[in-house]
């Protein structure tokens, strides 16, 4: 496979420059190097701009609810041991409406790539502060600015128990394909989280503000979750990279025999597709 043979044909409606193009990108290049077959992928996303990555991405696709990713892909990987299952949501949608299903699946180590369009605003909406968005920042419901403390998402992935933990950036996508790939080749629960500007209403976190700020995670030892901790809460910089990663734990479907044992019946459906369409 190559990563132009994932394009659907569906040209997107991302504003010109926004950091969803480098994501979608990142995320071809990942699969065509991992060998993904398209039919067996599927592609889960909430709502919001990142959400529309299911109409660009050849596999299967279901577009829910906000904040309502988790418990779909997590059906759907339980119930289909040879599919990978891509998730992709924004930060209000991962880490505001869908924080105790994103908590809940890291705990259980589902076998799950998760990639969070973090840009810090609700974009879709048109400029609302997300739970990322740092203190003192205004926006369209915080005018004299924000008051609440950020979440940390790397912080609280490692402690749920995530046994993949990255952060990329959309101004190096060759960087953050590779830790999409990693993520994918890993057996269990992967986040990348993705400084994703957003043009329109980003405010000041554009690509100027990251450039200025990341810095390439290096010498660290990624199996050292008190260090990929301590890593997680620097202040002055924004390291991106791979700051955990757990070897040996058994995912969710290797915890349940009965479920790694269960076999999907196939059925042939073409005749209530052709009812549908």
């Amino acid at each position: 496979m190559k990563a132009l043979d994932y394009n659907t044909g569906q040209k997107p409606v991302w504003c010109p420059g926004c950091g969803n193009f480098a994501i979608w990108n990142s995320i071809k290049k990942a699969l065509a190097e991992a060998g993904v077959e398209p039919h067996r992928l599927a592609l889960v996303s909430g709502i919001g701009c990142s959400g529309k990555m299911i109409n660009h991405v050849r596999a299967y696709g279901f577009h829910g609810l906000h904040g309502r990713t988790m418990p779909v892909a997590t059906g759907i990987r339980l119930a289909n041991p040879d599919m990978k299952v891509l998730v992709n949501g924004g930060d209000g949608d991962g880490y505001g409406m869908g924080v105790g299903h994103f908590v809940h699946s890291m705990r259980r180590n589902v076998d799950l790539t998760y990639i969070v369009h973090n840009n810090k605003v609700y974009g879709l909406t048109t400029g609302q502060a997300s739970p990322t968005n740092d203190v003192g920042s205004p926006s369209k419901s915080t005018p004299f600015g924000v008051v609440d403390e950020p979440l940390n998402p790397i912080a609280i992935a490692i402690d749920a128990g995530a046994t993949y933990v990255a952060r990329g950036f959309s101004g190096d996508s060759e960087q953050l394909a590779e830790l999409i790939l990693g993520g994918l080749n890993h057996n269990g629960f992967a986040l990348i989280d993705v400084f994703q500007p957003c043009v329109t209403f980003g405010g000041k976190y554009q690509y100027e503000y990251y450039q200025e700020r990341v810095v390439k995670i290096e010498n660290h030892d990624v199996t050292d979750a008190d260090a990929a901790l301590k890593l997680s809460k620097t202040k002055d910089k924004l390291p991106i990279g791979l700051f955990y990663k757990a070897e040996g734990h058994p995912s969710y479907n290797e915890m349940h025999p009965e479920i790694e044992k269960a076999q999907v019946r196939k059925r042939d459906v073409t005749a209530l597709l052709e009812e549908l369409v």
